[in-house]
């Protein structure tokens, strides 16, 4: 680390980044712009290298701050950049790897200056320092004005959608995917979520606009490709043998020893750990997809990014698209499907099945369709199963598809036809062979129990119990250990039950006469778990009158346990959920008692079979089916937003921020 050290201590006085930095205009056509970035390096992977980088730079940083209004440096180095990039198509069809090479430069100190000016200024000063003054000549009086801004985000876009990725093209198309995070990073250093922005009016409107689906499908195939990122040296121009001139002894000499900072690597961040397992370029497209589906819309034009997340359909699909919307396209959803189930251990891609399936029905019938639906579920499940390791909103996501996919009675159906082998992760108890509607429910019951005695979350419950509830009218040959379950849960609620309700009248008691502080509100912690114990007795009623021929065990459950539901014949909040579960339990036991004691377990099940057969059905009083629909609240942007950018900050392929300057989320809401 000495070597490395040193050469980071040494950038602040390089002579290349001190005139950059300095006080005096530097032409686009100077020849300085080809020794600034002629050097050579491996793109930094993780926020630790970009750490040490911006203290090193900081000074340079804020020279050019100061200086820039008047020399316009930024403006010539973005100009710089601009003109190389029109013949980077070309020059990927011809493998130039100079071309590409310096480009690539160009833009990574574009993306690092651009990171620094907009954690420290507002979009009007950043405008400003876009803005540059031009002299049309020595007996010119007039004076040119053009913002920069708007040319260098539509050359980004295009960069992205139209260069070909190749080895040699990798690295670039990276760093224009991560110039757009950081031109939007402007939302992390504001506490409110921005719905006026300079920047997001350039991306809505205006040049970038025809750009919109062509992007939004680009990166999404990034997202699906996974490419790994070409071996280090692939996309670096190699010295030729003959030492090529002033351009090949400067990026083999003096900027191979003053970068080296690109080069550290090992510090083992969330980052680099990331890159060992997935592709950076689709990791990092994922990232700005998200954020560009959830940028607000603006008071006359929808988020365009939005409405082609919403639109595109599958390539399979002949089907004409409608001539209203300008935003619709088409990509492969097989392809699309496959990334989806392999991915779900990331948040942004449960957050990217979120999205789909809320919002675009092409993609939620494609899904609803698969004949191979474990491959999407199981995923989910392993998610909620882990709940202890993952973070809230994770869980919420995986909740929240499944609840999407619950309003669908033929995935109700289907699940409980999907027979599984040996659930590895599921360690309560060994699963040989299950439904996956069965485990579903298994999964979703110990997620209620977590939240219950640790997080006591109502909307989480809300949330579970409505997935159970759609899915009740449809269960279908229920594991022995589901069904027990099941009534497990219900068990321990009407514990909780009995302990609030003991709570409450001693409270009571102590309370009389005494004037110490205000008494706990065991009201509302009644209310709220009467709330799902009447739940829990409708999912159960559900079952019972819709498919208990199908489900013996749980009407085995119901007995082995019946004394449970004494205690709830007769209370206001229940009687008449409990009229129908009290007939099946007398007309089974009563069953039961005819044919004699010591019965084994199969003769109990035999019986239970026969018996409901012999049921009297029309006794059963009817009750509206048991269906829940999710609806996002208001303003959902409040949550989605901070959300969006956590997982940037978390997780975003070698980009740094100071954990003190961020005012959108607490450090610990990632």
């Amino acid at each position: 680390m000495g070597a490395n050290s040193s050469s980071i201590s040494e950038l602040p006085e390089n002579e290349y980044l001190q005139k950059l930095s300095g006080s005096e205009p530097i032409s686009e056509n100077d020849p300085f712009w080809n020794q600034l970035l002629s050097f050579s390096f491996t793109t930094p992977t993780n926020s630790a290298d970009l750490k040490l980088l911006e203290e090193a730079t900081i000074s340079v940083c804020k020279s050019l701050v100061e200086k820039n209004p008047r020399t316009g440096n930024l403006g010539s180095l973005i100009k710089v950049f601009l003109s190389r990039t029109k013949e980077l198509k070309i020059s990927a069809e011809c493998q130039n790897h100079l071309f590409i090479w310096q480009a690539h430069n160009a833009l990574f100190i574009i993306c690092c200056l651009l990171k620094v000016f907009i954690s420290r200024m507002s979009e009007e000063e950043l405008q400003l320092h876009f803005t540059y003054e031009e002299k049309a000549g020595p007996s010119s009086y007039g004076t040119e004005c053009e913002d920069l801004i708007e040319e260098l985000l539509c050359c980004l876009i295009q960069l992205i959608v139209e260069i070909p990725l190749l080895d040699i093209t990798y690295s670039i198309s990276l760093e224009a995917v991560t110039t757009l995070i950081v031109f939007l990073s402007c939302q992390l250093f504001h506490k409110e979520i921005l719905r006026e922005s300079i920047i997001h009016r350039y991306l809505m409107h205006g040049r970038c606009l025809p750009y919109t689906s062509r992007l939004v499908k680009t990166l999404l195939y990034n997202f699906i490709r996974q490419e790994r990122s070409p071996p280090p040296g692939t996309h670096v121009f190699q010295q030729q043998t003959d030492g090529g001139g002033l351009l090949y002894g400067i990026a083999s000499g003096v900027a191979t020893g003053l970068w080296t900072v690109f080069t550290l690597g090992g510090v083992g961040s969330k980052a680099s750990a990331q890159l060992e397992q997935c592709s950076p370029l689709a990791s990092q497209s994922l990232l700005l997809l998200l954020v560009l589906a959830n940028l607000t819309d603006t008071p006359d034009t929808p988020n365009p990014y939005r409405q082609a997340i919403m639109s595109f359909k599958n390539t399979q699909d002949n089907t004409a698209f409608s001539s209203s919307n300008p935003h619709a396209f088409q990509i492969n959803f097989n392809s699309l499907y496959t990334a989806l189930c392999d991915q779900q251990k990331s948040d942004q891609a449960t957050l990217l099945l979120y999205m789909l399936l809320h919002q675009n029905s092409n993609v939620r019938t494609y899904v609803l369709a698969r004949t191979d639906i474990e491959n999407l579920v199981l995923p989910i499940l392993e998610i909620l199963y882990h709940v202890e390791e993952r973070n809230s909103h994770h869980v919420y996501m995986a909740l929240i598809i499944l609840l999407i996919l619950t309003e669908d009675d033929g995935f109700n159906r289907s699940i409980h036809e999907v027979i599984l082998k040996n659930i590895t992760w599921y360690a309560e108890r060994v699963l040989t062979e299950i439904s996956l509607g069965s485990l579903l429910i298994l999964v979703v019951i110990r997620t209620i129990q977590y939240n219950m005695t640790r997080t006591r979350d109502k909307y989480l419950h809300t949330n579970c119990l409505a997935a159970l509830a759609n899915m009740s009218a449809q269960f279908r040959s229920l594991h022995q250990y589901a069904a027990q379950r099941i009534i497990s849960l219900f068990s321990l609620l009407s514990k909780k039950h009995n302990k609030v309700l003991e709570q409450a009248t001693q409270s009571l008691r102590g309370s009389l006469g005494s004037n110490d502080s205000p008494l706990p509100d065991y009201a509302q912690d009644l209310n709220v778990i009467e709330e799902v114990i009447r739940m829990m007795l409708e999912i159960i009623n559900s079952c019972l009158t819709n498919s208990l021929h199908h489900n013996p065990n749980l009407v085995y459950a119901l007995l082995y346990k019946r004394d449970l539901f004494e205690q709830f014949r007769t209370h206001p909040s229940f009687q008449d959920i409990m009229q129908n579960i009290d007939l099946v339990i007398s007309f089974f036991s009563s069953r039961l008692e005819q044919a004699g004691a010591d019965l084994s377990v199969e003769r109990v099940l035999e019986i239970i079979k026969q018996g409901a057969v012999a049921l009297p059905k029309d006794r059963l009083r009817k009750f509206p089916e048991l269906k829940f629909k999710y609806v996002e609240e208001e303003q959902p942007e409040e949550f989605f937003i901070p959300y969006v950018w956590s997982l940037v900050y978390n997780s975003a392929v070698a980009l740094y921020w100071n954990p003190r300057d961020i005012q959108l989320f607490t450090m610990d809401s990632g």
